[in-house]
């Protein structure tokens, strides 16, 4: 096993893999750019090195620093986490280059799967259902117009060298497919210098469902059973979960295996997933597969009792898997949010600021949180908005969607819009909680889970005023009363009595909240809904 590895990433799952990494008694490097100096990760490692500024082209993206940072403090392996150089051939070759080892597939593997029309080939080769669709060079505007109409409207028009949505295009009849592809093409050509596109049939309420694949150096390759990633915005996915809901055995075996002889097709080493989009009689046909450890696999994780990291660092050094396929199980039902700082009123809009006041769900045997921001840390515009990820596991999908909605209701961030609302009512909603489950579910029900903002309450402007007034006594100067409204600039009103107001944007709505300090330490507030003595220990 190594007894040093280096994270060649950020936020929480640098986080997660450094968790791992000390269990195991192995020693952690963090890289860091200037944005994340005082980031969580940054905390958490035995060391850090600086790798450039903000900007991921400059700092997170560039192998050579990763590369000499691992060199200089003796890792012997790298991490990449997800994102990234994650799914980086060229890097994961410069790793084996350096003599340094790459906690991932092999090169050639990485290769063969980033091309969406290249893996097709492949897994047709490999038996591997795949969509009826056209995944050839020739790229003409005729020849794919001939190809959507063989294949039936609607269509999908989709980049063949990326993801996240970019590229993507559904059409419904041959009179918009000209301006469709041309649009497809120019966002492929910008987001991933590639315009190459294929063409799918498009199916009109299909199910995200992956399978996640292991596989070691000995011949080993299993498959950990499914996860239901349905329920998206904008091809971005918003709650995972595992088990997949209304899957059968039999299904669940064929998925498997089919995932299983597409992780063989490439020869294949450690962490995987094979994605595969599901009508809703059943049938299965191969999406893509994903060479890197997913952002979802703690769902897998809680319903099956592994730590995939551990197995990925196993596996990397040149172990065997710890479990056999007949050895697997799964254990009731897990489903993760991912908590953004933004804002689904506003077309889900990245929202940045400091976390003036955070307070997630506690941990507990049901309960798991993945974060890797703390109170005070600022959301920048340079990286993924991502606050934390919650898991719930509970002995059934009922009790554990009662579960995660009832945490999303007591999430506490001041500083940033989050997502949290919405993520309450998807878990509530009855349609989702009764099995309706399809990628269009969002837009389906988006009178009912858009209900539009609502007012922040008392507790919300108590707390975030509470801890504006904390802030300003650490700026006090150290010889004076850091009570003072003399001793500080802070932009501070400063009442007739001497007491201070702070002053709170709610939406459209500006709410000034006032502060009275009392003997003994406590703090009168006059709150929208009248007022409440508080203290601050």
């Amino acid at each position: 096993m190594f007894s040093k590895i280096l994270i060649a990433n950020r936020g929480e799952i640098a986080c997660r893999v450094i968790k791992t990494a000390r269990r195991l008694g192995i020693k952690t490097v963090a890289v860091y750019s200037d944005a994340d100096r005082n980031a969580r990760h940054v905390a958490m490692a035995d060391q850090a090195v600086h790798i450039g500024p903000p900007a991921a082209r400059e700092s997170y993206l560039v192998a050579e620093k990763i590369i000499d940072a691992a060199r200089r403090t003796g890792a012997q392996a790298v991490h990449p986490g997800y994102g990234f150089l994650s799914e980086n051939a060229g890097f994961a070759e410069a790793c084996e280059t350096a003599g340094i080892v790459f906690i991932g597939p092999p090169p050639a593997s990485i290769r063969a799967m980033g091309s969406k029309s290249e893996a097709k080939k492949i897994m047709e080769k490999a038996r591997v259902p795949l969509v009826p669709g056209y995944h050839g060079d020739d790229q003409s505007p005729e020849l794919l117009a001939k190809e959507a109409a063989r294949i039936g409207f609607p269509v999908l028009i989709k980049a063949s060298a990326g993801g996240g949505g970019k590229g993507m295009r559904v059409v419904e009849s041959a009179d918009r497919f000209a301006d469709a592809l041309a649009g497809a093409k120019r966002e492929a050509k910008a987001a991933f210098a590639d315009d190459h596109v294929l063409v799918e049939k498009y199916l009109t309420r299909p199910r995200h469902i992956e399978i996640q694949v292991f596989a070691d150096g000995h011949g080993g390759c299993l498959y950990l059973f499914e996860r239901d990633c349905s329920i998206q915005r904008r091809h971005q996915k918003v709650i995972e979960e595992a088990p997949a809901p209304n899957m059968d055995p039999a299904r669940r075996k064929a998925m498997g295996e089919a995932a299983v002889a597409a992780a063989r097709a490439i020869g294949y080493r450690g962490a995987g997933t094979v994605e595969f989009i599901a009508d809703q009689d059943g049938t299965f046909f191969f999406m893509e597969m994903n060479t890197r450890l997913q952002v979802e696999h703690p769902v897998t994780e809680m319903t099956t009792g592994q730590d995939l990291v551990e197995w990925q660092l196993v596996v990397a050094a040149g172990g065997r898997m710890p479990l056999a396929q007949d050895q697997l199980r799964i254990d009731g039902h897990a489903v993760e949010v991912r908590l953004y700082a933004e804002d689904p009123a506003r077309n889900f809009l990245p929202s940045t600021g400091t976390l003036v006041h955070l307070r997630l769900p506690q941990e507990d045997a049901h309960v798991r949180v993945d974060t890797g921001v703390r109170q005070g840390d600022t959301v920048t515009p340079f990286y993924d908005p991502m606050i934390a990820k919650v898991i719930v596991h509970d002995r059934d999908r009922t009790s554990a969607m009662r579960r995660m909605a009832a945490l999303m209701g007591g999430n506490e961030v001041v500083g940033v819009t989050t997502n949290a609302a919405l993520l309450k009512a998807l878990c509530a909603h009855p349609a989702f909680v009764g099995g309706e489950v399809d990628t269009g579910f969002i837009e389906r029900h988006r009178d009912s889970l858009f209900p539009g903002p609502q007012p922040a309450g008392d507790r919300t402007f108590a707390v975030a005023t509470l801890a504006r007034l904390v802030e300003w006594q650490d700026l006090a100067p150290p010889d004076s009363d850091p009570w003072s409204p003399w001793s500080r600039e802070n932009g501070v009103r400063l009442l007739d009595e001497g007491h201070d107001e702070v002053r709170w944007k709610d939406g459209e709505r500006e709410v000034a909240v006032i502060a009275r300090r009392k003997r003994g330490g406590a703090i009168q507030l006059e709150l929208p809904g009248g007022a409440q003595e508080a203290s601050v220990r």
